[in-house]
């Protein structure tokens, strides 16, 4: 079984590991951690080095407790929630685990929402974290 986390780096996103390690254990299951960064050439390298360092201390973290894991950053220009719907196929994961962040109607109108697109579009079950 493969479960992918979506992960950037904030409180609720450590809360879908947390809750992904619970799954890893019952089911025997690989942890595949995604950050998915919009941008290109134009995104500072900086930035990519926090987002490597960060998705490596949570990739470390599991191994240190006995789940098998891999990290994945990736930057292919799609929205974050079209991203991890298709590292979900690519990887033929069987879950997928996002934290959601309470948002207003407006700022889901005006931003979007990863979750609310995850959700809706994945091809297998997505457990939303709060």
């Amino acid at each position: 079984m493969k479960i992918l986390v979506g992960f950037d780096s904030s409180n609720v996103s450590k809360e879908a590991i947390s809750v992904a390690k619970q799954h890893a254990d019952a089911f025997n299951a690989e942890v595949i951690i995604a950050y998915s960064m919009v941008g290109g050439p134009e995104v500072p390298r900086k930035d990519f080095e926090i987002a490597e360092n960060n998705l490596e201390y949570e990739k470390t973290q599991l191994l240190d407790q006995k789940v098998p894991c891999q990290s994945i950053l990736s930057v292919r220009g799609l929205e974050a929630g079209e991203d991890l719907v298709e590292l979900a196929n690519e990887y033929k994961v069987d879950e997928i685990v996002i934290g959601v962040r309470r948002r207003s109607k407006v700022g889901k109108l005006l931003f979007g929402s990863t979750a609310q697109y995850v959700i809706l579009n994945a091809n297998c079950p997505v457990v939303s974290v709060k």
